[in-house]
């Protein structure tokens, strides 16, 4: 028995070991490699090469405000796969540790390798193992996913010479058309997919997911070569197997897009509702195909049925991460339905959504602050833009949108600036100008009112806390059975909690002194002790802030200064950069009345005669034209009103004044100052009504500084800001004006 039970072992033995060579072409052999290359490398292999394909379309985010690739992958151009497996990789005494160090593809990719040095069986120039082409592809794909496209292409072509009637041909030369994509041989990729899909046109048999794969393929090397209508025709063969779904709704929303793009609104929202009605569809294609249906529908009575659309999915609890669209689309189509209050709540509520992204919020910033521009609440729609600069990645900061937003932010700044300037300095001369007894009832009004408002503050905290142990802390009377439970479980005290701490702070970061909206000031510096060593708030003594009233008359009368400065950049941004004339009239006219400088009434007076002439006021008009020719006839301003219609250069051309201005510049550089103020003085005949007059008088202001004291300087920078102020070489004056007060 013993000795049968060894010839039997023996046997077995001698079996497995002529069934190993590669070198028979036996059944055997050919049934023992397909079978372990198939169960057991390639299965290993394949599982990796899913694992990477999940962590690629994880790491893949959709814009869905872009139009959506077809294939849904991010390559990353600047970190091209580097790493080169060779023949033999895998095998050494560390493979363990090696293995750590190989990303889900290349591993893939190493077990694809070891199948073909292992299992291949090439004998007398024919492949006996089946699964080897199915190798071949797996090394191709890991190869395509690692940006590797050149040693991808050589994988999937050693399939199609040497394996043409295997099962996966065709496959394989769509992988090879779509890695041709990728290399930018498009026309290649189009030749050989217009092949391969009149062979599939003729079998019958064929699977449809390859005619579904070979479809989507098409489509994206139309797009590479901007053929739009091919890259349509392909796309709507692609959405009629629906053989992978997500691949279809995918498609899908591209070609919808594709019609809005083309303004084919009809066709878009047929292509979208189809996509709404999918149930098999991934929700993302599904709800935000609802929102590109929205987006497509005409401003009448469609889109009343359309927002009720919106409203229920909004009302869907399914559907919480994606309300900021929902959200943001309700808010277009009341703005549409010029029902603005409507859209600023849903704006408002898009932004505050929980599932959020910068680049969606960019566009609810934007609405809110272009309708309180048109608003004319310019310092809320600056605060509006500047939420959107502060959200944007730097990956859109160059769009072509953002760049627009920043250009206009950039004049609303300004504006904002000289606003609160005049805000603030019109509040302390309003101080400065009060009696010792108004100001000291004025003071104690406002401190009352500051104890009422912390007194109401504390109340509502104790107010909470109490609620929280009432409920959380399980101390009510009649309740002895929560009795023992902890606030911070009890969610209905939690939740309660939570929305009136923000009710009353607002979102707060944590982190100490968390209740100062202004960090600079801490605690302790709001708190003193008194004569008898009682702590005293600051915020309610009366010479906290009697003491901080300026008294003396230089510090009075820079804020004066600073303060018709600002109202008369303001009249110029109003009227120049808005055309806004009504706010320019009332900044102009208010600084004709509080300002005591005589070297503004000239301009203030030309630019009050511009826009009464252009609003058509008449008597306004001939009143501030009446200043300028009687109190300054010899002025440029005079001669343009006299001559509206006269050439600015008239005895020298424009050229010849640009050569003029270069010569002097040269003196400049050369250090001859005294001859630069000398030359623009003797010049400035032939300068009248150049353009050029606002660099030669910035020149000469500039040649005076450097030799001359700096009160004389100053002055002359100040004749260039008051009387150019909206050109560049006024605004360079300002600017070296301000440098010079700091100093």
């Amino acid at each position: 028995m013993k000795k049968g039970v060894k010839i039997i072992v023996f046997s077995v033995l001698a079996a497995i070991v002529y069934s190993c060579s590669v070198k028979k072409d036996a059944f055997l052999n050919r049934s023992y490699h397909a079978v372990t290359t198939k169960y057991n490398v390639l299965f290993n292999g394949e599982q990796s090469y899913l694992k990477g394909l999940q962590e690629i379309q994880e790491k893949h985010e959709d814009n869905f405000w872009k139009r959506l690739q077809i294939e849904p992958i991010t390559f990353d151009e600047s970190k091209l796969a580097t790493k080169v497996l060779t023949p033999g990789t895998g095998f050494k005494a560390d493979e363990e540790e090696e293995n750590k160090n190989l990303t889900p593809f290349e591993k893939a990719e190493e077990k694809a390798i070891k199948a073909v040095q292992t299992h291949s069986m090439n004998i007398n120039g024919y492949e006996r193992n089946s699964q080897i082409d199915d190798a071949y592809l797996l090394l191709g794909k890991s190869r395509y996913y690692t940006q590797r496209f050149i040693p991808a292409l050589e994988a999937f072509n050693y399939v199609i010479v040497n394996y043409p009637k295997a099962d996966l041909n065709y496959e394989t030369k769509i992988w090879r058309a779509k890695t041709n994509i990728r290399l930018g041989n498009e026309k290649r990729a189009i030749e050989t997919l217009s092949l391969l899909l009149d062979v599939l046109d003729e079998k019958e048999k064929i699977n449809k997911s390859v005619k579904e794969q070979a479809y989507t393929a098409m489509a994206m090397a139309y797009e590479q070569t901007d053929t739009i209508q091919k890259m349509v025709d392909y796309l709507k063969l692609a959405t009629k197997t629906h053989y992978n779904r997500e691949q279809t709704a995918r498609n899908m929303f591209v070609l919808g897009q594709v019609y809005s793009e083309l303004d084919r609104k009809d066709s878009a929202r047929m292509v979208f509702r189809k996509l709404s009605e999918f149930k098999r569809a991934p929700d993302k294609f599904r709800i935000r195909a609802d929102i590109e249906l929205a987006k497509n529908t005409p401003n009448d009575s469609t889109s009343i049925l359309m927002l009720a659309r919106l409203r229920k999915l909004i009302k869907n609890s399914d559907n919480r991460k994606f309300l900021n669209e929902l959200y943001y689309q309700a808010g277009v189509i009341q703005e549409g339905r010029n029902n603005p209050e409507a859209a600023a709540e849903y704006y408002k509520k898009s932004l505050q959504a929980k599932h959020n992204n910068n680049y969606q919020k960019t566009y609810a910033y934007e609405r809110l602050a272009n309708m309180a521009f048109e608003k004319e609440n310019y310092l809320l729609a600056g605060s509006y833009y500047d939420s959107v600069m502060q959200v944007v990645s730097k990956e859109f900061d160059q769009e072509k949108r953002i760049r627009r937003i920043r250009r206009k932010n950039k004049g609303l700044t300004t504006l904002r600036k000289y606003e609160e300037t005049v805000k603030n300095n019109d509040s302390i001369l309003g101080l400065v100008a009060m009696t010792p007894d108004e100001r000291t009832s004025f003071f104690e009004a406002y401190i009352e009112k500051t104890k009422k408002e912390d007194e109401e503050k504390r109340q509502q905290i104790l107010n909470a806390q109490n609620f929280g142990s009432g409920f959380g802390g399980g101390a009510s009377i009649n309740n002895n059975a929560n009795k023992g439970k902890w606030y911070f479980y009890n969610t209905q005290a939690l939740g309660f909690g939570r929305a009136e701490f923000q009710k009353i702070w607002g979102t707060r970061p944590l982190e100490d002194n968390w209740r100062l909206s202004d960090k600079s000031t801490s605690v302790s510096e709001n708190v003193s002790n008194d004569t008898d060593g009682n702590k005293v708030n600051k915020r309610y003594e009366l010479s906290t802030y009697i003491d901080a009233i300026p008294t003396d008359g230089n510090v009075i009368n820079d804020l004066v200064k600073e303060r018709n400065d600002a109202l008369y950049q303001l009249g110029l941004i109003y009227k120049e950069q808005f055309t806004n004339a009504v706010l320019a009239i009332k900044n102009l006219e208010r600084l004709r009345e509080v300002s005591a400088d005589d070297k503004l009434e000239l301009p203030i007076s030309y630019h009050l005669y511009q826009i009464y002439k252009k609003q058509g006021e008449v008597a306004k008009a001939n009143e501030y034209k009446n200043i300028i020719l009687q109190k300054y006839p010899e002025t440029s301003f005079a001669q343009i009103i006299l001559n509206p219609d006269k050439k600015l250069v008239e005895e020298k051309k424009e050229d010849e004044v640009l050569n003029k201005y270069k010569e002097i510049y040269y003196l400049y550089k050369e250090n001859k100052f005294e001859e630069v103020v000398n030359e623009v003085d003797n010049f400035s005949t032939a300068l009248k009504n150049s353009n050029l007059i606002p660099k030669f008088a910035l020149l000469k202001a500039l040649a005076i500084g450097k030799y001359q004291d700096k009160d004389t300087y100053k002055k002359a920078l100040e004749f260039v800001a008051v009387s150019y102020a909206t050109s560049e070489e006024g605004k360079k004056a300002k600017e070296i004006i301000e440098q010079l007060n700091k100093t």
